[in-house]
């Protein structure tokens, strides 16, 4: 199963740098370790955008969980590196309630 409505999902760029690139952010701090290695900054933050954006382009779905707020969407794939390599990301996408546009939600290496 593709995610639905695909071509329109988005990514708030306040999700990236106050979150996934966040060095002091209590839950994305760990992660943004990991992406900051990868080469991944804030001078170059659409790049990761793009790189999460083409997993949900190219992804299946591997499960959804419904919620008061709307169907969730899990995603794999390989996320491009700045250095070359790849690292291998799970996404979550949600599609909210009343809305048609798959939402960024998170991300973490698996």
């Amino acid at each position: 199963m593709e995610l639905p409505n695909k071509e329109n999902a988005y990514i708030p760029l306040q999700k990236l740098n106050n979150y996934l690139l966040s060095e002091t952010h209590s839950v994305g701090k760990s992660k943004a370790k990991l992406l900051r290695s990868a080469g991944f900054n804030e001078m170059n933050v659409t790049l990761l955008k793009e790189g999460l954006i083409a997993i949900a382009h190219s992804g299946d779905v591997k499960e959804t969980i419904s919620s008061l707020h709307g169907v969730k969407y899990i995603i794999n794939g390989l996320l491009k590196t700045q250095h070359g390599g790849s690292i291998k990301m799970r996404t979550v996408w949600i599609i909210d309630k009343g809305q048609e546009r798959p939402r960024f939600v998170t991300a973490y290496p698996v």
